[in-house]
């Protein structure tokens, strides 16, 4: 099984680890690419500052963040495991998985990012700040530029296992299974239901979407499942104790949506 995930916006600080070795990171065919991002980022950051600013959509607020990216080379790194801090990584708790579970989550999960294109948590990377969505003068939209180096090397990574995406849209553009890899691909989409004057309704979950999808990336970690489809992913879920409502796409070679459907926030 293969698990995808987003980064999050907040990001631990701080530390005295070593800097960034981008050829210790995981999936080495990327290197190449994360230099090119990387580079431009870091020079970016190093001139114009209200220009770095404007093209990395930081509000007067985030304006230390430019000097932070300038830095990046030099500064300490952390697992990525400890360095994202947002609400699904909270709900993942990372830190206080069992030793079996958090030896299944460096070998399973690959978090993606707009600079680095996808690490795995072991992987010790700075503090950064280039969403998914940047644009950068020379690279040009990065959503675009990693689509052909994570195309060279994701399939490999996902092997002939489940792939279980929970990207959000910014990152699920980078890369999309294809062929039998989006047959064995599942996304979750979390569902509230209430009952108002005796009759269900349903509505899609914004915040706690992210918390939902920690907590279940933390129950099959520490249960040790490892589906290998969609439907056997479905029946993990429900023995987890999870209201799961699912059916097979339309079309063959098209990922599966699975519905985790919830009460209580």
């Amino acid at each position: 099984m293969l698990v995808l995930l987003p980064p999050s916006e907040g990001k631990a600080t701080g530390g005295e680890g070593a800097p960034l070795d981008l050829s210790s990171l995981s999936l080495p065919g990327l290197t190449a690419a994360r230099e090119t991002v990387l580079d431009e980022l870091v020079s970016l950051c190093s001139g114009d500052e209200e220009k770095a600013r404007e093209v990395l959509g930081l509000s007067e607020g985030l304006r230390g963040e430019v000097a932070k990216n300038a830095a990046l080379r030099e500064a300490p790194a952390l697992p990525a495991a400890e360095l994202y801090t947002g609400v699904l990584y909270d709900a993942l708790g990372a830190a206080s998985l069992s030793a079996p579970a958090r030896a299944r989550a460096a070998d399973t999960l690959l978090v993606f990012s707009g600079l680095w294109g996808a690490v795995g948590l072991a992987d010790r990377i700075p503090s950064y700040r280039c969403s998914g969505g940047v644009k950068l003068p020379g690279t040009g939209g990065l959503g675009a530029f990693w689509r052909k180096p994570l195309e060279s090397v994701l399939p490999g990574a996902a092997g002939d296992g489940l792939v279980l995406d929970l990207r959000s849209t910014a990152y699920a553009n980078m890369w999309k299974p294809k062929g039998a890899v989006a047959e064995r691909t599942a996304t979750v989409r979390v569902l509230q239901s209430k009952t108002v004057d005796g009759v269900e309704k349903r509505s899609v979950v914004s915040h706690f979407n992210k918390a939902t999808k920690g907590r279940i990336v933390r129950a099959l970690l520490e249960e040790g499942a490892r589906p290998d489809s969609p439907a056997e992913l479905a029946e993990a879920l429900r023995d987890l104790g999870y209201a799961v409502e699912w059916e097979a796409p339309a079309k063959a070679g098209k990922p599966t949506q699975l519905d985790v459907v919830v009460t209580e926030l």
